[in-house]
Order: structure tokens, then C-alpha cells, then sequence
């Protein structure tokens, strides 16, 4: 039997090397992949017996842990009843029950809530509200966006034109909408606040005022581009500056949202609150993919009352009924539990395991901030170096860039994200690669 399962098992991971695409990856000389079976909590179990541990919360969604049996339940009660309606024209219990649940946790006068397929579709989706809202107030040329330099918004074409203009995305410039782009905020989150830092995006916003309908950021927490932590009064600057100039504020907490920072949402850092904020990831828990985007009242007011009135936009899956029901299993997980104080503590173990890092020569910054850890080196390791430290410390690290970091399930013991931290230090000690290669790693 052992005989047979591994022969499988071997047929299979042919054939997935041979025809199926992996994120960021090539299907010719593609990078290893290892054959998953389960999840349970912080530890994802392989075909071959060994377990790692998810350091990375399979891509910052996994807030609970893996396969929380309270959202198991939840989506199987709900496929016992319908899997799946369109929402043109029908609404349904899970739906209702998630969009009320979530204007009780976001941010007082979020409560339009619009249901997406994934974070990318859910900034598209903020994007066209705020266009939408100019062009309903009389301002039809307002269709341009301002973005920061460093930015991570999505993979989906409108997504990546308001991603950094000179980092992943490069090779697709010629399909993307253009935008207006700020310089990448440069004082740190726990830095001293200098007005001049702002100066950047005050320019942007002068020298094509007649042109914007809205700023969009990722509040404190660039992602996937920069892995940077700045400073919030920058956020209370792009307030201040919204509301002064007539233009929208769009936060993406899809990363940053549901406490991964430390408060419920990293907008709270600066205590203001955006025209429009997009969620996803952790909304679900990391079960199914459901994101959303949410406007107050007055936004939604302005765009009903103009010309079609009607939202423009309608994606096949909106608000699916079991992702759905997931993401109410979710939203009460949240609040029957006191996640400030479990990040808390996973903020006081990163920075303990992590900032002695700042030692080692080929590294320059170590930020904490939340249950989010990064360690920037100047050059990275290899790559047979990483998978050789996944292997032995049985963590699951997906460097990227210059970036070593881990962004834990909210619910990771101590002792564990200590097995994480020594991981993460034993790749950051390694000699630089020959170039820096992330291998097949990148995000």
C-alpha cells in the first residue's frame, strides 16, 4: 500500500511539474513543490509524513489556523443547502448575516458593502466606485487615481496599474490603466512623523487636481512590493488631504485588516477612517476566496443618485453563499476571542527572535509591527539554502526581493513562532547567493 501511494504520489507531482502552472513560477525548470494533504491549525501535513510549520499563513489569509473546524462547519452546513445562486436578482441568509456582521466590526460609516471574488477584484472594484463618484458629482475627468511608489494592490490588470510602477509588474505596462504615483512614504512606523515626507503626494495631487477622483494606499503595511512599515500619521495626512480637495480616501486592508497589525484594522493606527476600504484574505479565515469593498454612506449616496444610479460592476461568484457562510464562521471567531492580545504577544516574540537578525552582515533593517516580521537583507541566499533550512527546521518560509519575513496564523503558539524566528535567523545568516534570486519564491 506505502508502495502504491507513493507511486501515486510520484505520478502526480510528474505531472503537475509537466502541466500546471504555479504562481510566479514557469512551467519548464519550474521550482520544487511539495505534495500537500491537510491542514490542521499552523502545520500543513505532506504526502510523505513530514509536517511544516505555515510561517507565512499560506499567504497572510489563514488567521485561525488551517481548516478552523467552526468554518468547516459552517461551509458544509451551507453546502447541504445551496452552493451557489446568482446575486442578480436573489439575496440569501449568508449573505445578510456576513455584510451585517462586518458593518458591526469595520470602522463606523463603512456599511455599503459591495461582495468580490478576490483582494484584486475588490480594489477594481474601489477603483470604479470612486470614478463612478466623481462622475455622479459632475466631474467627469476625475478618472485617474493617486498611488505610492512600493505598492502591492493585485494581479489583475487595473490592480497592478495601482501597484508600484517600477516593481513586479513592469513587464505589463502597455495593458494597465495610467495612474499618478507618489513617492513611497519613508519614515517608519515607530520613526519620528516629518511633514515633508507627505510633500511627494501633496505635488501629485496639485499638478493633477482636475484629474483625480481618489488616493488609494495600503494603511502602514506595503505588502507584497516593499514589506515596508510606515509611519500613520501619514495616513491622517492622505485624510486630511482627501477631504480638503474633494477626492476619496480607498484603504486596501486586505493584507493589514482583521488585527494583522495589531488593531482591527491598521487604519486605526492614525484613527481615521477612508471613503472606502477593501477586505479579503482573513475574511474568510483563509478557507475560500471571498473579498470585499465597502463604502460609506455618503459615497454610495452620491453614486445612486447619479447617472446610471447603478454600480457598474456584477462578477459571476458575488457574494457566494459558502464562502459566505464562511466568512460569518469568521467574523464570529474574531469576536469571541481578544486577537489584539494574540498578536500582541506574536509581535513581543518576533521582535525578540527577530531583531538580533540586525547583527548578521548581510542584513540591513529588521521591522516588527503586529504579526508581521521582516528581515531585509542586502543580498539574498540561495535558494538550495532555504529549501535546505525548510527541510531541517520544518518552517515554510517563502522569501521574496530582499525580503525574509513571516506573517504567522494569528493563533501560532509561542513556542512555535520561537521555531519560526530561529528558521528565518538561520536564512539570514547564509552568504549571499551569486545574484539575487529568489528561485521560484517570489510572491
Amino acid at each position: 500500500m506505502e508502495f502504491e501511494y507513493s507511486e501515486f504520489v510520484k505520478h502526480a507531482l510528474e505531472f503537475d511539474r509537466t502541466h500546471i502552472w504555479h504562481p510566479y513560477a514557469s512551467v519548464k525548470n519550474s521550482p520544487p513543490v511539495e505534495f500537500a494533504v491537510s491542514a490542521k491549525g499552523t502545520q500543513i501535513k505532506l504526502a510523505d509524513g513530514r509536517e511544516f510549520t505555515d510561517a507565512v499563513s499560506s499567504w497572510w489569509c489563514v488567521a485561525h489556523g488551517h481548516d478552523h473546524p467552526a468554518i468547516v462547519d459552517a461551509i458544509k452546513k451551507q453546502a447541504e443547502k445551496m452552493t451557489h445562486v446568482m446575486f442578480a436578482g436573489f439575496t440569501h441568509e449568508p449573505a445578510i448575516e456576513l455584510a451585517e456582521a462586518l458593518t458591526a466590526f469595520l470602522p463606523k460609516g463603512l456599511n455599503k458593502i459591495f461582495f468580490a471574488d478576490s483582494g484584486s477584484i475588490a480594489v477594481e472594484v474601489a477603483a470604479k466606485m470612486a470614478v463612478q463618484y466623481q462622475h455622479a458629482k459632475g466631474f467627469s475627468k476625475k478618472c485617474k487615481l493617486v498611488a505610492l511608489k512600493g505598492a502591492y494592490h493585485g494581479d489583475t490588470a487595473g490592480a497592478m496599474a495601482l501597484s508600484d510602477p517600477d516593481g513586479m509588474h513592469v513587464l505589463f505596462r502597455g495593458i494597465m490603466p495610467q495612474h499618478y504615483f507618489a513617492e513611497k512614504p519613508k519614515i517608519p512606523f515607530n520613526g519620528i512623523w516629518d511633514e515633508a515626507d507627505f510633500h511627494s503626494m501633496e505635488q501629485v495631487v496639485d499638478e493633477h487636481s482636475d484629474e483625480i477622483a481618489a488616493v488609494i494606499c495600503e494603511p502602514v503595511f506595503q505588502g507584497g512590493n516593499a514589506m515596508w512599515l510606515y509611519h500613520a500619521d501619514y495616513l491622517k495626512a492622505i485624510r486630511k488631504l482627501c477631504t480638503e480637495r474633494g477626492i476619496l480616501m480607498i484603504a486596501d486592508e486586505i493584507a493589514s485588516g482583521f488585527y494583522r497589525t495589531g488593531t482591527r484594522f491598521a487604519c486605526e493606527h492614525a484613527g481615521v477612517v477612508p471613503d472606502i476600504i477593501c477586505v479579503g484574505k482573513a475574511l474568510t479565515g483563509g478557507s475560500i476566496t471571498l473579498a470585499a469593498t465597502i463604502a460609506s454612506e455618503s459615497v454610495a449616496e452620491v453614486i445612486s443618485n447619479g447617472k446610471p444610479g447603478a454600480f457598474m460592476h456584477g462578477p459571476t461568484y458575488m457574494a457566494n453563499p459558502l464562502a459566505c457562510a464562511a466568512g460569518v464562521a469568521s467574523l464570529q471567531l474574531f469576536k469571541e476571542s481578544d486577537y489584539a492580545l494574540k498578536v500582541a504577544r506574536i509581535e513581543s516574540e518576533l521582535k525578540k527572535g527577530l531583531f538580533p537578525c540586525k547583527d548578521f552582515p548581510n542584513v540591513t533593517d529588521v521591522r516588527v509591527l503586529g504579526a508581521i516580521g521582516v528581515v531585509e537583507v542586502m543580498q539574498m541566499p540561495a535558494p538550495e539554502d532555504l529549501r535546505k533550512i525548510i527541510r531541517e527546521t520544518g518552517v515554510w518560509l517563502r522569501p521574496f526581493g530582499n525580503y525574509i519575513y513571516t506573517m504567522p496564523p494569528l493563533i501560532t503558539p509561542t513556542n512555535t513562532i520561537q521555531k519560526i524566528c530561529n528558521a528565518i535567523s538561520q536564512f539570514a545568516k547564509c552568504k549571499p547567493g551569486k545574484e539575487v534570486d529568489d528561485g521560484g519564491f517570489h510572491e
